[in-house]
């Protein structure tokens, strides 16, 4: 029995994972239709402001040390927010109703991302500064005349090549300063050490409760009510409910749908930042951490419905539980106890490993969406036929 409890604690916990990580995407594939491959990487800028947090933080001694968490929270949201709203305004907003080319875009980003934290550096930061400054800050003040229409192209040909060279310029003369030139991160992996209340976990009877899972439990249930009450009682929220249901007939009643469209992709980039947070706990961090993540957050957002929250808490749940409970050979064990279930014993053995139970898992996610191919809530109204 104890063995049941602590695979289905377990279980949760891998879900609640699953769950902080699926809900940033549900957002926004219910709202926009957007294939973003470039989710996990949101979710790893997230994971990298909670270690230079971390390391900030070690300088002030083990009182203050013990509080970085309270703030690593709120920084990685709007790093990663802020780092999905560029994204959306740069890349995203030219390919709406071209699913094939922004899944394309998005694994570009995604691939860009993983790079510049391989290398970037105070060198690759002031150029970058420099170049946004020169190119963003002349486009505004050109955008002013009165005849920006008729010169648009031929400010961005000049400026944008000007900008590029001055910035790249600038870095050469920089690049000899060692310590500017010196990568922050590399493609190293690196730790973020848990505070000492994270540390050990709740005894119970035959296991534990590590702390740092209940911690993640925790916080993706504030994450649930914190999105439930902004989408339903915020006024931000029901337009963006509206823009889900019709976005012309949104767009005709005077909602401004491209910035619901950025603030919806801001908040789900943002949410992805969180998760990145809570997964920095459960192992080191590096440039491919999102890939681990990326697969089953798709997963449990096509299971659940796409856009709706109580089906991705439902598919999150069931494919954390089952995951962990075949995949750690508790099926195995429970069944084993009866001689009469031992072919169904040596079935879930054959499986009882964590690359096998995926398998699985998969085939079982492929049996049900021939069932239910629009997830267990499927899309109702006019965002059914679209």
């Amino acid at each position: 029995m104890s063995a049941l409890l602590e695979g289905l604690f377990n279980g949760i916990s891998i879900g609640s994972v699953l769950l902080l990580a699926a809900l940033g995407l549900a957002i926004v594939f219910g709202l926009m239709g957007v294939i973003n491959l470039a989710h996990g990487e949101l979710m790893m800028l997230g994971a990298y402001s909670t270690f230079v947090v971390q390391n900030v933080f070690k300088g002030f001694g083990s009182p203050l040390f013990d509080t970085y968490v309270l703030f690593a929270l709120p920084i990685a949201f709007l790093v990663s927010g802020l780092a999905g709203l560029l994204l959306e305004r740069g890349v995203i907003r030219f390919l709406y109703g071209r699913p094939l080319e922004t899944l394309l875009a998005t694994w570009g980003v995604s691939l860009i991302l993983q790079q510049f934290v391989r290398s970037v550096n105070g060198l690759l930061v002031i150029s970058l500064i420099v170049f946004c400054l020169l190119f963003f800050g002349a486009m505004t003040v050109l955008s002013r005349r009165l005849d920006w229409e008729r010169i648009r192209n031929l400010a961005i040909g000049i400026t944008l090549p000007l900008s590029l060279a001055i910035a790249g310029l600038l870095g050469y003369l920089l690049s000899f300063n060692p310590v500017l030139a010196r990568p922050w991160f590399s493609a190293r992996n690196v730790d973020v050490t848990a505070p000492a209340w994270l540390r050990g976990g709740l005894p119970l009877p035959g296991f534990q409760m590590p702390y740092t899972r209940l911690f993640i439990i925790i916080l993706t249930a504030l994450c649930l009510l914190g999105t439930y009450w902004f989408l339903k009682k915020s006024s931000w929220g029901l337009r963006i409910r509206a823009v889900t249901q019709n976005r012309q007939m949104s767009a005709c009643l005077g909602i401004p749908t491209n910035q619901v469209d950025a603030l919806t992709f801001a908040l789900g980039s943002g949410l992805a930042g969180v998760a990145g947070c809570a997964i920095s706990f459960l192992g080191s961090v590096g440039p491919n951490v999102g890939q681990n993540y990326i697969v089953d957050t798709f997963m449990v957002v096509v299971v659940g419905g796409v856009g709706n929250l109580l089906g991705t808490i439902i598919a999150a749940m069931a494919i954390g539980v089952a995951n962990y409970l075949i995949g750690s050979g508790t099926f195995a064990l429970i069944f084993g106890s009866v001689e009469a279930l031992k072919p169904l014993t040596d079935f879930f053995t054959f499986f009882s490993t964590t690359s096998m139970a995926k398998v699985m898992i998969f085939a079982l996610i492929i049996a049900f969406l021939q069932f239910k191919p629009a997830g267990i809530f499927p899309p109702k109204g006019r965002t059914a036929e679209l």
